[in-house]
């Protein structure tokens, strides 16, 4: 099943077929039978499939947290684009420590949806997109459900300084959650693939995908370690890192078409303001 969020309401997918639903995200998040409340004939009536202009992104009131350096790729990057600033080895401790990163993203007005606008930062230099697995995780901590997440970096920022990494990656429109969730309470498949396209006027400037086997951290892990000591009323969101880390000769630029695709999910698409 898929839930979307619409102008219209909430809209669930089941089976090829879409039914309204009157509850907000905010109360179904506070079921603890999500999967089976969707899934009964009793959540609403039958409607039409959503058209891509009427969805929003998937996000009422909760928060957005995202997770660092849980690819190898990505702690390559890291090291590479920081090592000027003698932060060479940080994120090589990070990748191999017990804790894992953890920071937070974004609130709801910053969440860009499907075929909406993200943004790079006016003082940036160097930005790209992060195709990102991203789980909802309800307030009891449970992860109920997968989304596809673009977690937008000022890579020169934060390679300047790691105690840059709140200006790199949080400002508005710096991430963008959808098209919709797959409620779905087991872990995704190992081999579950990651894809990502930049598209500048008519060409492909990069493409690239990757499995979540590649994937050091267990999300249930970086779930438990989020929800340490915080509590989350209407649950959260969290980004769980990438492996997909364009050239360091690329930067985005205003206009591109991000698309990035998950197994199961669908595909999130944006463009750079």
């Amino acid at each position: 099943m898929i839930l979307y969020r619409t102008k219209l309401g909430l809209v669930v997918e089941r089976d090829g077929k879409y039914y309204g639903v009157k509850d907000t995200l905010d109360t179904l998040l506070a079921r603890r039978d999500l999967s089976g409340f969707l899934a009964s004939t009793s959540v609403g009536e039958s409607v039409n499939a959503p058209a891509s202009e009427l969805l929003l992104a998937p996000i009422e009131n909760q928060e957005v947290w995202a997770s660092g350096v849980t690819y190898y790729r990505s702690r390559s990057a890291r090291m590479e684009e920081s090592k000027e600033a003698g932060g060479g080895d940080f994120y090589d401790r990070v990748y191999s420590a017990e804790r894992p990163e953890l920071f937070f993203k974004a609130v709801a007005h910053k969440v860009a949806g499907p075929n909406a606008d993200v943004r790079i930062r006016r003082d940036a230099k160097w930005s790209v997109p992060e195709p990102e697995l991203t789980l909802l995780i309800n307030p009891h901590g449970e992860i109920v459900g997968y989304t596809i997440g673009n977690d937008m970096s000022s890579r020169d920022i934060e390679g300047t300084n790691p105690l840059y990494l709140p200006q790199a990656k949080v400002y508005d429109q710096s991430c963008a959650l959808g098209p919709g969730i797959l409620i779905r309470s087991e872990a995704m498949p190992s081999d579950t693939r990651i894809g990502m396209e930049i598209q500048r006027k008519d060409r492909i400037e990069f493409s690239a995908s990757i499995a979540l086997s590649e994937m050091k951290r267990d999300p249930r892990v970086l779930a438990e370690y989020l929800y340490r000591d915080q509590s989350f009323p209407y649950g959260t969101f969290l980004l769980t890192g990438t492996g997909i880390v364009p050239p360091d000769t690329f930067t985005l630029q205003s206009g591109d078409r991000i698309s990035i695709s998950i197994d199961q999910i669908g595909t999130l698409v944006n463009r750079v303001a």
